[in-house]
């Protein structure tokens, strides 16, 4: 394996030890699944999944004029960040276009820490760095730091077993540094799954460890690796979007329905003035999930979306969700034809079968 071009995470002698199937996505060689795809997606929903999220790039932004300069690359308003807290956003170019989503963490009162995408890293970091004003450094640590995210209803019982009951884990979308065995950590309670959980950053030699010291200390609560086959299916039943697919250069925040991270009360930020124009006439189309009906083989990306003949969309994401047991995808729909609860028609190897467009999250717990 090691004269091919795919990178290897800190984590990927563990993934062959465990038995992983592994697969490219992107640059990368990682696991798409241990156990199963549905075995691991019930473990997140019920108990505790780890991933593997090394891939994903970190940024380290800090300065004097570093959250006014970010204020006006990012889409979201960083003045509300306070230090400990973080926020999802978006990197646009400047038709408003989505270069990049990602979730920034003020981690000092001059330091960011923004956690962006595997495939987009060296993008984003070349992007950001052909407009950094001289007083704000910028860098990029992925290379030196591994990631895992830990989700599931359980995670909180695992905190514990970690630091005790005396240490209280970070609040949502807050990250604290703390130390576990002599590794230094950063936890934020951020997750892909809408599941209750944390994302965990450490020094990329310490990964092994810090990975097999999880896995021991959770089996009382349940703890399975993951792969990306799992960590996909639940972040469709959320609806939340995935970079490449659903998110794109052709598409802006406001088309995904995702204006909410958008915060048009800033004076500038790159792609600004489309949005706000796009806000006001209303996007032509719009990313919507939906749900297939009957007996029918699961949607695909690509796929042709039509309502009563006419082809109207196109699916960019879709799967058999395992919690549901029915297909379910998103897809970018010409907003007349948008509206939650139309019937539609997805067309899957040259045969039309009906879905309907359904509110956001399709998965809600019970």
């Amino acid at each position: 394996m090691s004269d091919s071009p795919q990178k290897h995470t800190p984590l990927y002698q563990e993934h062959v030890r465990l038995g992983a199937k592994m697969i490219p996505f992107g640059d990368w060689l990682m696991p798409v699944q241990y156990t199963g795809i549905v075995d691991e997606h019930q473990t997140v929903r019920n108990n505790i999944g780890i991933f593997d999220i090394s891939h994903m790039g970190q940024l380290i932004a800090e300065g004097v004029a570093a959250g006014q300069w970010l204020n006006e690359m990012l889409t979201n308003k960083i003045a509300k960040l306070n230090v400990g807290a973080g926020q999802y956003t978006f990197l646009l170019n400047e038709q408003g276009g989505i270069i990049d989503d990602l979730i920034v963490y003020r981690i000092d009162s001059l330091k960011f820490l923004l956690v962006v995408n595997a495939s987009r890293t060296d993008e984003d970091f070349a992007w950001l760095n052909r407009s950094r004003p001289k007083d704000v450094e910028l860098a990029n640590r992925s290379a030196d730091y591994g990631g895992v995210a830990i989700q599931g209803p359980r995670v909180v019982d695992l905190f514990h077993a970690f630091f005790g009951q005396v240490v209280a884990p970070p609040a949502r979308n807050m990250i604290v540094d703390l130390e576990l065995k002599g590794i230094k950590l950063s936890i934020a309670r951020t997750g892909y799954t809408g599941e209750d959980g944390f994302e965990v950053f450490f020094p990329a030699n310490e990964a092994a460890k810090f990975w097999n010291l999880t896995l021991e200390t959770g089996k009382p609560f349940g703890i399975k690796p993951c792969g990306l086959g799992a960590r996909d299916t639940l972040r469709l039943e959320m609806c939340y979007p995935l970079n490449g697919s659903d998110l794109s250069p052709e598409h802006n925040p406001i088309e995904a329905g995702l204006g909410f991270f958008v915060d048009l009360t800033k004076a500038k930020f790159v792609g600004r003035d489309v949005l706000a124009q796009m806000k006001e006439n209303g996007p032509a189309q719009k990313l919507v999930p939906f749900r297939m009906q009957g007996k029918c083989p699961p949607p695909r990306p690509h796929y042709s979306v039509f309502n009563n003949g006419e082809r109207v969309g196109e699916v960019t994401s879709g799967t058999l969700s395992p919690s549901l047991n029915y297909g379910v995808g998103m897809a970018y729909i010409q907003s007349p034809h948008a509206k939650i609860g139309t019937n539609i028609e997805i067309e899957i190897r040259g045969q039309k079968f009906p879905a309907t467009i359904e509110k956001k999250p399709l998965y809600k717990k019970s």
